[in-house]
């Protein structure tokens, strides 16, 4: 099972606020690598008014001064805005500052108002995918190669180049995925992983085994669910908004598992959000099984710190030793 803790970073009005929320997450991620956390995944938006973290491997390298196992996973660098040459220099340096722990999820983007504030092309932004991996590639050899004409060199080479996952929710997105990256997302789909592995093996490539379950995208262990579900209920709706219409305003319609009209009761009975005990959520962990990814995202879009911390607690007193006996986590 790869336990993997997530931050976005959003801080809305009525939440924390930004600088202790940015504190608390680096001393999470110490707290996370030493009790073995392998993964911590970092997301990227722009111009979003509560904040949402527009750098991600900024914020990794913080955190990795603080910590020494975990992994740095962006999820995902937006390639469209990025200038694939000056992206090719920080990452490599990211690579070397954070002895070798960066994993580099990049993804298209789909926001029309973030194309705007940068002058990129919406309907460019799989063709600069493309073009982002196959730069990224020639750039960490660390040898001069042309690229639009422009001769370039990114030093210092990165040894090992940090792999590449691709991020989308299509199966246009796995196949591509196959073709021009180290791996993919595991999309929140399940019907979608059977075309990227099917690709695979078309290619030659390693195959990528089954699809891993996947746990909620948001899990608060609690011994009073529903105390906790009052407290934390206003950020998930806050998360639950924002992605509603941020997918409308690009789709005409709310994308994914981010419905429209969402309550309080439907939210309840989502597989996405939980509140659970630690004995609910061992439970929960035992049928994911071991070939799965379970994830904490402690400071969901603003969660005071002291909350976030109690539950980390818990969950390290209450649920991570069982997790350890049964052989989920190591």
């Amino acid at each position: 099972m790869e336990l993997t803790i997530v931050y976005d970073m959003r801080a809305p009005a009525f939440g924390a606020k930004a600088a202790d929320l940015y504190a608390a997450a680096i001393d999470q991620v110490a707290w996370a690598d030493e009790l073995g956390f392998p993964v911590v995944g970092l997301g990227e938006h722009h111009a979003a008014e509560d904040g949402y973290n527009p750098s991600p491997v900024v914020l990794a390298c913080a955190m990795a001064g603080r910590s020494r196992r975990i992994r740095f996973r962006t999820s995902v660098l937006l390639a469209p805005f990025y200038d694939p040459i000056k992206l090719a220099e920080d990452l490599a340096v990211a690579q070397l500052a954070t002895g070798g722990r960066m994993i580099v999820g990049i993804g298209a983007g789909y926001r029309p108002a973030e194309f705007e504030m940068f002058g990129r092309r919406l309907d460019d932004r799989w063709r600069a995918v493309g073009e982002m991996c196959r730069v990224l590639r020639l750039a960490w050899t660390g040898e001069p190669f042309t690229w639009q004409g422009r001769r370039c060199q990114v030093t210092p080479r990165p040894d090992p180049p940090p792999p590449i996952l691709l991020g989308g929710g299509t199966v246009a997105n796995a196949r591509r995925a196959a073709h021009i990256a180290d791996g993919w997302f595991p999309p929140l789909d399940p019907k979608l992983w059977p075309p990227y592995r099917e690709e695979c093996l078309k290619l030659g490539k390693p195959d990528p085994g089954e699809y891993p379950a996947q746990g909620p995208v948001f899990l608060w262990v609690s011994r009073d669910p529903e105390r906790d579900w009052e407290r934390v209920m206003p950020h998930v709706l806050h998360q639950l908004d924002s992605y509603s219409r941020w997918t409308a305003e690009s789709y005409g319609h709310p994308a994914g598992p981010f419905a429209a009209g969402m309550t309080p009761e439907t939210i309840k009975q989502s597989p996405a959000y939980k509140v659970l005990t630690p004995e609910q959520t061992l439970a929960l962990a035992e049928s994911l099984g071991p070939h799965s990814v379970l994830y904490l995202n402690p400071l969901l879009a603003g969660i005071d710190p002291s909350l976030s911390w109690e539950m980390l607690r818990l969950y390290e007193r209450e649920v991570h030793p069982h997790l350890r006996r049964v052989g989920l986590v190591k």
